[in-house]
């Protein structure tokens, strides 16, 4: 097992870089950057790095030249011949030849785009502008060099045993959390927490410590390498980038209002079983359902990532019924800033229900809270979201309006488009 503590304290970043290859990366993200290479390549976008926790000034606590080498270090990094060989011969949800070999061809060649760095009010201004396709895989790999070098800086001046004590302490903390899983009946888990990762080595701890902990209640990792390195299933579906992207593309409110089911049309051209999930919070779930087709209840599930997660399944519940289905043949995954206590709570009221099924992120991956002095490494709201495509504004609505994004017009418009009215916040933490 990898001594976490001293490779911390020894850092070489050449030896531990914080992205170490292209499918370092979210599996939901290559899934769909296949569906984008084959319906919309030329499409334009910018992708730019939003911290809703503002009171971490990041510029302030990151070394810029640090962070410039990172960035470049990952535009260096292109497909090994093994990771090629695992995309294109593994079997993905009981599927072989999950990527296509056009696709396959085009990301072997694939080198990640320029960005554009600068420093505003004490924050980072990072973007990426280019084809879909190839800026869209910018954004796990921005998320964890900002949130892994953040880590470093506020351990950079600790003595190896203070440090041999922290990942001590870090992991005992994992370690009830997962005894208090696995007394669950029926649990299934995956890790989600990539993007908000402590680190890479730190992931690839946890991932072990649930494949032990909880044996066959861990159903896998949405991180592509660790999947691969682990003989583990790779997890994921798809995002709010494609309402959003294809959203802005609209040129009309009747146009706009159709687009989410466009891309879930898309999507269902390319995938069947466990991929035909609906992600329906993007634009509010209530008007997302309320507007479905008719095809779209036949899917295998929901995942909940917005607003109150229980009111939630229980839409989910009602419209499956309300359209002749049986709500416990169909899966919810729940996914949003979860921890133990919730999982424990969720799983109990809908166990039986439905499938319930849990992607466990942040809270898994980063949970170092109250362990430095300042609660220094305690996890952020950093976010990489698509901000423009051909030249339009993007939006997000949620069912939380406080992860809303967009111009305040342009949301105003959206909110009219879907039908949404009030809306209770949550705090975002995560």
């Amino acid at each position: 097992m990898v001594d976490i503590a001293t490779r911390v304290h020894n850092h070489n970043w050449k030896i531990d870089p914080i992205v170490r290859s292209l499918i370092d990366d979210d599996f939901y993200k290559l899934l769909m950057c296949q569906s984008v290479f084959r319906n919309k390549p030329e499409t334009t976008v910018t992708f730019s790095l939003i911290n809703r926790s503002s009171k971490v000034r990041l510029a302030e606590i990151i070394d810029e030249g640090e962070l410039r080498e990172q960035l470049d270090h990952v535009r260096s990094l292109s497909l090994s011949r093994g990771e090629s060989t695992w995309l294109r011969g593994n079997t993905f949800y009981g599927k072989r030849q999950m990527f296509r070999p056009d696709f396959m061809e085009w990301f072997e060649g694939l080198r990640l785009p320029d960005y554009h760095l600068e420093k505003i009010d004490g924050q980072y201004e990072l973007t990426f502008e280019g084809k879909w396709p190839e800026v869209m895989l910018w954004e796990i790999p921005a998320l964890a060099v900002l949130m892994e070098l953040r880590g470093r800086a506020v351990l950079k001046d600790m003595g190896k045993f203070e440090l041999q004590v922290l990942y001590a302490r870090a992991m005992t903390r994992l370690w009830e959390k997962i005894e208090r899983l696995r007394r669950i009946d029926g649990l299934r888990i995956a890790d989600f927490g990539t993007r908000r990762r402590h680190s890479f080595l730190w992931q690839d701890w946890c991932v072990q410590a649930m494949q032990e902990g909880l044996g066959a209640k861990f159903t896998g990792t949405s991180n592509c390498r660790i999947a691969m390195k682990r003989d583990i299933e790779a997890i994921g579906t798809n995002a709010h980038e494609l309402p959003m992207v294809y959203s802005a593309l609209a040129n009309s409110d009747a146009e706009l209002a159709a687009a989410p089911y466009q891309v879930l049309a898309d999507w269902h051209e390319e995938h069947e079983g466990n991929l035909r999930i609906i992600l329906p919070d993007t634009y509010g779930t209530e008007g997302f359902l309320r507007n479905a087709p008719d095809w779209l209840a036949s899917w295998t599930g929901i995942r909940i990532d917005s607003g109150d997660p229980a009111a939630g399944a229980e839409t989910a519940i009602r419209w499956w019924t309300e359209r002749g289905e049986d709500p416990r043949q169909k899966l919810v995954i729940f996914s949003d800033g979860l921890d133990v206590e919730q999982i424990e709570a969720l799983h109990a009221r809908f166990s039986g229900r439905v499938k319930v099924s849990f992607g466990w992120g942040t809270l898994l991956t980063n949970d170092f809270r109250g362990l430095v002095p300042s609660d220094g490494l305690a996890p952020f709201s950093l976010v990489c979201k698509a901000v423009s495509a051909n030249g339009r504004p993007t939006v997000k609505l949620s069912d939380n309006p406080l992860k809303a994004m967009g111009p305040a017009e342009e949301i105003a418009r959206y909110k009219r488009v879907f039908g949404v009215g009030a809306q209770a916040a949550r705090e975002v933490q995560v």
